[in-house]
């Protein structure tokens, strides 16, 4: 079971790691756009966001899915985990196709980069996810239905047992 919270633990990082990575890349300058003409003007900087408008938002959702996969267990972790690759493949795409076109910067491989660390780790929740303890799970019941033991003899009241209270005695003994 320790080994499961560890590997949980670790995937659940490295989706933070990758998420805040991009969400950082994407927040930075990766492009200065220079207009040509009579008069000479400074340079109008594009931020990652202004490059590629969906990849913020992608990285909060991975961000929320590194979240979201301690919380959720079964088929809605899978699903989750999916949408976590998903995520993590745009980002990597989308940075690097912006780095390999030759207008980027250093800050779209490092959007590249976090994309790969969270389809990384929504890879390993979508195969080794199933294992992992979920949110609360110590407080379920066992699967297995627990058999009770009847008592024989007689049985005492509800309100007998509480008069026995009051008289300081202890209701669960038995009458010798």
């Amino acid at each position: 079971m320790r080994a499961a919270r560890r590997d949980l633990a670790v995937t659940v990082a490295e989706c933070v790691l990758g998420a805040l990575l991009s969400l950082l890349a994407v927040s930075r300058t990766w492009r200065v756009v220079t207009e040509t003409g009579p008069v000479r003007l400074p340079g109008h900087r594009l931020t990652g966001g202004a490059v590629l408008h969906w990849a913020p938002a992608v990285a909060l959702v991975a961000l929320a899915g590194a979240a979201a996969i301690v919380a959720v267990r079964g088929w809605l972790r899978s699903a989750l985990a999916g949408v976590l690759v998903v995520a993590g493949l745009a980002l990597a795409i989308g940075g690097g196709f912006v780095a390999g076109t030759g207008r980027g910067n250093a800050w779209s491989l490092l959007c590249a980069l976090g994309g790969v660390l969270v389809a990384h780790a929504g890879l390993k929740a979508l195969l080794r996810g199933g294992s992992w303890p979920g949110l609360g799970s110590r407080y379920e019941r066992a699967t297995e239905p627990v058999e009770y033991v009847e008592r024989s003899g007689p049985s005492r009241s509800d309100v007998a047992m509480w008069d026995a209270l009051d008289r300081g005695e202890d209701p669960t003994r038995r009458g010798d």
